[in-house]
């Protein structure tokens, strides 16, 4: 039964993930080469807290989700969060606490998105500047939006839902 509802959980959250830039682009900024989108990595923090597994597939579906509303480039930096959440989640299972983990993480996911836009044609400088920090800084506003939604979750639900340390 516990496969079933991690199961479930992780559809929903990879819905949630594909419909966030479909139905929320109008959250979107974009600065040059830099854009994003509020709250699109949440679906992606929750799935975190399920499993490696679940991270793989809600961060498939969110590059999807970008694919079908903003093209290749911006997709591609999307698909780098299946590499992002299974990190985290890993994190997770070895008992890191969920804000080291966003903290950790948002290197990793800065990194992964500056070198997924090289064979785009994008300069140097703003690869690392805007797509590199710029993807850092989004990860940590989302991870603070998803911590947000757990707590909300744990007290309504009565679940101690993450090691907050």
């Amino acid at each position: 039964m516990k496969d079933i509802k991690i199961l479930v959980y992780s559809a929903l959250l990879t819905a949630l993930a594909i419909v966030i830039p479909i139905a929320f682009g109008f959250l979107s900024i974009q600065v040059g080469p830099f854009s994003a989108t509020l709250a699109s990595h949440v679906p992606l923090f929750l799935a975190i807290l399920l499993g490696p597994a679940p991270a793989a597939m809600v961060g498939i579906g969110s590059g999807i989700g970008f694919l079908l509303t903003k093209g290749s480039y911006i997709a591609a930096r999307a698909f780098m969060h299946t590499f992002v959440g299974v990190a985290g989640a890993i994190l997770i299972k070895s008992g890191v606490g969920y804000s080291k983990m966003v903290a950790i993480t948002a290197p990793l996911h800065g990194i992964l998105e500056a070198l997924v836009v090289i064979p785009f044609g994008i300069n140097l400088d703003k690869i690392l500047i805007t797509v590199g920090i710029g993807s850092s800084l989004h990860h940590i506003v989302d991870g603070i939006i998803a911590f947000a939604v757990v707590q909300a979750l744990s007290k309504a639900l009565n679940l101690k839902l993450i090691k907050s340390a």
